[in-house]
């Protein structure tokens, strides 16, 4: 078969090229010009365009919570002044008292040393309440409810506390500072007592500007700011990056951090937790895995436009 093939068919190099007569089939392309050089190009359907986000995991687009750019909820309000004056005026008061007190009896040394014990318990109240409001509680709260999903979503968010402005992220203590030292004001007149108050309450109030501080970058910092956290005077970033970090159970003192290495080095606040477990049976949250509430998403800067 394959012989009567090619007798039939015999394989010609002109047979299939020069002799092969089959049809062109001819088409005409014409092209047309606009009437001016100068055309707007067309816009790419295929153009990856992306917008400033602050995350583009999937999770954080469906959570209700999560702040974005511009958020209202991080602007002062005029009641978040209002509040902020008022715990400057008595914290001022107090500062006035003691220092015509001390003039008036020629003590200053017992004032500032009172002053001084005032700024040293201020950090330790700072990091016992720091640890109660993160670990137990919710938004539900009584009185604390507020300030216990502040901090959550800190943990989440932690770059937010550095998108506050400054009522904003002072009037909460600032409210309580008032309520506390403006009846002390009243009713005390002793150099010593208010050489305490005024510092302990004045660190406490601006705890969380000092907060704030922590969470940015030296390069945006007052200088005098960064001396003060060089020379141990204010938490550093360095030192309250830990408390961002698994396990989440250390460095929770927020004013100057010096309290930080023993409370965490005796393990006090895992006692705590554990005696508040076996008498009450409640677990810590920094007991539990880190999960979602605990996990950090760090901002991401915006860009124009991707090709």
């Amino acid at each position: 078969m394959s012989i009567l093939a090619q007798h039939k068919y015999p394989l010609s190099f002109r047979h299939h090229v020069y002799r092969c007569h089959r049809p062109f089939n001819r088409t005409r392309v014409c092209c047309l010009a606009a009437t001016t050089t100068t055309a707007k190009p067309r816009r790419n359907s295929d153009q990856l365009v992306m917008e400033p986000r602050l995350d583009p995991s999937p999770a954080s687009v469906t959570d209700p919570n999560r702040p974005v750019l511009h958020d209202p909820t991080l602007k002062s309000t005029w009641s978040h002044r209002a509040w902020v004056a008022s715990g400057c005026t008595t914290v001022l008061i107090s500062l006035a008292k003691a220092a015509t007190g001390a003039a008036e009896s020629h003590l200053w040394l017992e004032p500032i040393l009172a002053g001084w014990v005032g700024y040293i318990l201020a950090d330790l109240g700072s990091g016992v309440y720091h640890w109660g409001i993160d670990n137990y509680g919710g938004a539900s709260t009584p009185f604390f409810g507020a300030q216990i999903e502040a901090f959550q979503g800190h943990h989440k968010w932690p770059w937010t506390i550095t998108r506050r402005q400054f009522a904003n992220n002072l009037h909460a203590l600032a409210r309580a500072v008032t309520f506390t030292v403006l009846p002390l004001d009243l009713a005390f007149n002793d150099p010593v007592f208010h050489g305490f108050v005024w510092v302990c309450s004045g660190c406490i109030m601006f705890s969380q500007q000092f907060h704030a501080w922590a969470h940015t970058t030296k390069s945006k910092l007052p200088p005098l700011v960064v001396a003060l956290q060089d020379a141990g005077l204010l938490v550093s970033r360095s030192q309250h990056a830990d408390h961002h970090r698994p396990p989440y159970n250390n460095n929770y003192c927020i004013v100057s951090g010096v309290w930080n290495e023993f409370l965490d080095r005796q393990k006090v606040f895992g006692a705590l937790e554990m005696m508040l477990f076996f008498k009450l049976g409640v677990r810590p949250r920094s007991w539990s895995e880190p999960n979602s509430e605990w996990t950090e998403e760090n901002e991401i800067p915006p860009k124009i436009k991707a090709h």
